[in-house]
């Protein structure tokens, strides 16, 4: 067994704990590694507001980068020494979805109860003994984990490991629902909702992709100040406020794309971006948090305005190859990731790090395991 130290949360609406762990050797198909850098999502705190419902205790966090230290029986993705973008989606590369381009799809751990390993088992320990669940099967907030290899993408050994952990969750499923989900095109006009560490990078998609105009709408005095940093041209405090620019920008046609990255999204807002969509334009819901059924929309928007309503998932990027893409588009100035994280923490901060994620100061958080 390896030692670890790590963030659990052990009850909806408690604090996270930081503890001693325990994680066991790699089996077949898995791999050690050693994280040094994670990211605050809002994903694991909707485990913690109990959005999304997962067994408890658990250790947090699924955005990381680190080392592998160890690697199981027929591992052949990766190398003991390999610097790793961590999965929150497995990439087996042989599956139905993988092998169709699909790997954000992927079916690998179909069947998989949520938190375990691909064998069925735990792989982290309390101090007491007590096996304890993962998010996502991964826990990067702890400092070590043991994970499947298909959860692992191999990055250059020059990377720097905050830009490699910002990649593997909040800049590729933003990049993703723009440029993937949302097909931006050059001339269109793109509305987000929500400029956090996901929307952010909506932003930067569709400015690469060609928009003319991306709207931003956030209440985060911050979030909108640093939104044309990334390439917004307009922002706004809430949905009323944007429609007259959006009416004026598209003469009243709505825009072309709407991507909604809100922290904990609803059916109204569903509603209220697919308003705001013009003729043939598509709204893509990337958010989490909800479970609400009820989505307020006009079924002629569908027929009579071929409108179309989708969901996006880990951008519908394919991730073994996206991922190092993105970082040498950031090698070569074409993708803004330092200029994400506002600020750093050590583990022992985390629950200060989720008070700056609600108040909406930071536009990324990254917990660094080794200073």
């Amino acid at each position: 067994m390896v030692k670890a130290r790590g963030a659990v949360i052990h009850g909806v609406g408690e604090k996270w704990s930081v503890e001693d762990l325990q994680v066991g050797d790699p089996g077949p198909g898995e791999v050690l590694v050693k994280v040094m850098a994670t990211g605050i999502c809002h994903s694991d705190d909707h485990v913690v507001r109990g959005d999304i419902r997962a067994e408890l205790p658990q250790v947090g966090g699924h955005e990381g980068a680190g080392i592998v230290e160890k690697v199981g029986v027929g591992v052949s993705r990766v190398k003991v020494g390999d610097r790793v973008a961590t999965l929150f989606v497995p990439a087996c590369g042989s599956c139905r979805y993988c092998a169709a381009g699909r790997s954000y799809l992927c079916e690998s751990a179909a069947g998989v109860r949520p938190g375990y390993a691909m064998d069925g088992t735990l792989r982290f320990q309390l101090a007491d003994g007590r096996g304890v669940t993962a998010t996502s099967s991964l826990g990067t907030f702890a400092n070590y984990l043991v994970c499947h290899e298909s959860q692992t993408v191999a990055v250059p050994d020059s990377t720097d490991f905050t830009a490699a952990c910002l990649v593997s969750c909040g800049v590729i499923t933003g990049w993703g629902a723009a440029v993937n989900a949302g097909d931006v095109r050059p001339g269109d006009a793109v509305l987000v909702l929500g400029a956090g560490g996901v929307g952010m990078n909506v932003v930067q998609g569709a400015r690469h992709a060609g928009a003319d105009h991306v709207i931003v709408v956030d209440p985060s005095e911050f979030a909108r100040s640093q939104a044309p940093t990334f390439g917004a041209t307009d922002t706004f405090t809430s949905l009323d406020n944007a429609r007259p620019r959006i009416e004026e920008i598209t003469g009243g046609r709505g825009v072309d794309v709407s991507v909604i990255t809100v922290g904990r999204v609803n059916g109204d807002i569903i509603g209220q971006a697919f308003d705001l969509t013009g003729k043939a334009g598509t709204c893509v819901v990337a958010s989490l948090g909800s479970t609400d059924k009820h989505i307020a929309v006009n079924p002629r928007d569908f027929s009579n305005r071929t409108k179309t309503l989708t969901g996006s998932l880990f951008g519908n990027c394919n991730p073994v190859a996206d991922i190092p893409r993105l970082l040498g588009m950031h090698s070569a100035g074409r993708l803004k990731l330092d200029e994400l994280v506002t600020r750093t923490y050590g583990l022992e901060q985390i629950n200060e790090a989720y008070d700056d994620l609600h108040a909406g100061v930071n536009i990324r958080g990254v917990i660094l395991h080794e200073h």
